[in-house]
């Protein structure tokens, strides 16, 4: 067991430097998500790419990887439906959490003008947040990519004079691409969420959150006695997000934040009330309440 977040980011601090901690995290070299892994280990570590978010999972499942880092939300684009699922489908722990703030950059290989540009790459969320910028474009074609720094390495390596990708300024960094906008994103205010994950649970110091998914009895009013066991304790309730119940229609699991640690007299309470008229229960994890990273545009 792990007691709060600044020990997780010290795991490796207690070992050899040959045993930094690995962390697992989707994409290439420079993507959103190792800055989010750097952000909240404060740089510590042993970032891990891989190819997809179940792959993360995986990893850190099997334990090749101590941790993973995976997006959750954005602000603009909504819910990483996806992990919401991987979270149900395997038994890890939710350890810790980072708000990041995301700027996007057009970035193409050096000498390219805007003009000459005919294709974009990028992540279909990335071209989602992107798409005032896109739309004031003419003659360009928008094509979806498996991670917005897998499209800068891909515009790097291929030499493409005629084409640009949407993805970090690490990235062009990364890849030696030259910068023709930044801050691109529809809404400056651009902030993605992010879930350290681990075998191992944490118990929160302070600012406690807790997250757990359940589903309910079939019975008029079920989700309203489901959130009333929390409201009746007066524990604040941060997000509630639903998903279908594989192999029986028309069902759901929902995906809750709340406030408070599992180990509260409150928060215990309050799920063993919630037991009493869930069919399904799972307690993801409690962690500090994340802090935000990267400055907003003024």
């Amino acid at each position: 067991m792990i007691h709060g977040r600044l020990s997780i980011g010290a795991m490796n601090r207690t070992s050899k430097a040959v045993n930094r901690l690995r962390v697992a995290f989707q994409g290439e070299r420079g993507a959103f998500s190792e800055q989010a892994a750097l952000a909240y280990f404060r740089g510590m570590i042993d970032t891990i790419p891989v190819k997809t978010f179940m792959n993360v999972f995986r990893a850190v499942h099997r334990g090749t990887v101590r941790c993973g880092i995976v997006p959750i939300e954005n602000s603009l684009y909504g819910s990483i439906h996806q992990n919401y699922d991987l979270l149900q489908a395997f038994n890890l722990k939710i350890v810790g959490e980072l708000k990041l703030r995301v700027v996007h950059a057009l970035l193409v290989n050096p000498g390219v003008m805007l003009r000459k540009i005919k294709y974009i790459y990028s992540h279909p969320q990335a071209l989602g947040q992107c798409e005032t910028f896109l739309d004031s474009l003419r003659g360009v074609e928008v094509v979806a990519f498996y991670d917005t720094a897998g499209a800068a390495k891909f515009i790097r390596e291929s030499g493409r004079t005629d084409a640009a990708a949407i993805a970090s300024l690490e990235a062009a960094k990364v890849y030696r691409l030259k910068v023709l906008r930044s801050g691109i994103e529809s809404d400056h205010q651009n902030f993605t969420r992010f879930l350290v994950l681990s075998k191992q649970e944490v118990v929160p110091k302070v600012r406690a959150k807790t997250s757990i998914i359940f589903s309910i009895k079939d019975m008029p009013g079920g989700l309203f006695k489901a959130l009333s066991v929390f409201a009746l304790r007066d524990i604040n309730l941060y997000k509630i997000e639903s998903r279908p119940l594989i192999g029986r229609p028309w069902e759901y699991l929902f995906y809750l934040d709340f406030q408070g640690s599992i180990r509260d007299e409150a928060s215990r309470n309050a799920i063993d009330h919630l037991k009493e008229i869930s069919t399904y229960m799972k307690i993801l994890g409690s962690y500090s309440e994340g802090k935000t990273v990267g400055q907003r545009r003024r």
